[in-house]
């Protein structure tokens, strides 16, 4: 979701408001933590502030399911995006578990939060600095209990005592909470150079394989994300498709036991499709051929009819279109987000055709609407428009039925 429209930040005392260079030549770049090559499987030095790695079952694929916590089912998700950056562990605490007892087995946690200056962070949580003028090697990790990287300690642990998997992002598209703004604020470039360009993407690896040797011990994390919404617009598709291909392979060479995926919106390419927008190549992205990457374990598509141009109808045709993509390449595949904005008249009854939809008319896996939304103890869970609130009458429907129904859903994947 393209957060920067859409939500504002306010960081104050507990509360959160609404607010491809060849990865053979990859070094790391953390000098303090990593040994001499982030290509090595050599733990970093520095290990969570909490208990991870409780005994328990990695998820995996089976067909076009998946075999989750010892099952091989169909079931529905949400996104949390926030959790990593609340700074209350018993705020984390208190929203995976309204999660869980949902019935939702995944949610989607940003496993990033990048600064180029921390002296204008504002109390904000952040887990990596990006500038060369402040250390030798260009990036650095913050550590601090308060607002660092022991904040995503936090929601592993919680998840796992949860049980609840969860889908970590390790980059945003976006400018929210630094995506690739701020490698390319520190090493030069742009959006679109950032996948080719070898200082943005050694930097990118580095902090891959800092999370990868971080977490790989858990069963909490379901899958790993290369990037929320990659999109490279201008740029051929092999753009795309190569640096995803080569960051996957990076991933499993660190870590083969959890799945890899790349977190797309599913953008068709021609001549597949009517041409239109969804179908246009305009983002640079080929669902089709990055699908059929080996080291993406799934393929993943979102659903924004308001945002792209479309009418909420579209929205099941959309669905069909990737569970036939999926079906053909014999990979699970995933509506990893799915919104209608809250001002809407009656947005249950728009979105509840999507998910009659992947109930009863594909084999899609999993879905996960965008997004969940609690009251904590300190405060409000993050709010924008399109936040779906826990205990509501749409949450109800959309979140608590909806759940119970994939779950009772037979694990066949036929359609």
């Amino acid at each position: 979701m393209k957060l920067f429209a859409l939500l504002t930040f306010v960081f104050c005392l507990g509360l959160v408001a609404a607010a491809p260079a060849s990865t053979s030549t990859s070094k790391s770049l953390y000098s303090s933590t990593f040994s001499n090559s982030t290509q090595t499987s050599t733990a970093p030095s520095s290990t969570p502030t909490v208990s991870i790695g409780k005994p328990g079952q990695k998820a995996r694929v089976k067909g076009r399911l998946f075999d989750i916590n010892g099952k091989t089912q169909y079931f529905a998700g949400t996104n949390s995006w926030w959790l990593g950056h609340l700074p209350e562990d018993d705020d984390v605490q208190t929203a995976l578990s309204e999660i869980a007892a949902t019935g939702f087995l995944v949610t989607r946690v940003w496993g990033f939060g990048n600064i180029n200056d921390p002296s204008a962070s504002n109390g904000q949580v952040y887990y990596q600095v990006l500038n060369e003028t402040l250390y030798q090697s260009g990036q650095k990790i913050n550590y601090n209990a308060t607002n660092g990287i022991p904040r995503l300690d936090s929601v592993i642990s919680a998840a796992e005592k949860n049980d609840v998997k969860i889908v970590l992002t390790l980059l945003n598209n976006w400018n929210d909470l630094g995506g690739i703004n701020t490698y390319t604020n520190a090493f030069g470039g742009n959006s679109t150079s950032f996948y080719t360009d070898s200082r943005s993407q050694d930097a990118y690896l580095a902090y891959i394989s800092f999370i990868v040797h971080r977490y790989k011990s858990s069963p909490a994390i379901f899958a790993w994300e290369l990037c929320n919404e990659c999109r490279c617009r201008g740029c051929p598709s092999s753009t795309i498709t190569n640096w995803a291909s080569d960051t996957s392979a990076y991933i499993k060479a660190l870590d083969s036991t959890h799945m890899v995926t790349l977190g797309d919106e599913g953008w068709f390419y021609p001549p597949e499709g009517d041409g239109s927008y969804a179908y246009s190549g305009y983002e640079g992205v080929d669902f089709i051929a990055n699908l059929a990457i080996p080291t993406l374990d799934y393929g993943t598509f979102h659903l924004y009819p308001d945002q792209w141009g479309y009418d909420p109808s579209w929205g099941s045709t959309w669905i069909a279109q990737h569970n036939a993509a999926g079906k053909a390449a014999g990979k699970p595949v995933v509506l990893e987000e799915y919104a209608s904005p809250s001002w809407e008249p009656n947005r249950t009854a728009l979105m509840l055709p999507w998910q009659a939809t992947v109930l009863n008319e594909t084999s899609i896996a999993y879905d996960s609407f965008w997004q969940f939304a609690t009251t904590l103890p300190t405060g409000m869970s993050d709010v924008d428009q399109y936040s779906i609130y826990y205990g509501t009458a749409e949450y109800g429907v959309l979140g608590t039925q909806h759940a119970r129904d994939m779950l009772a859903k037979k694990a066949v994947a036929t359609l």
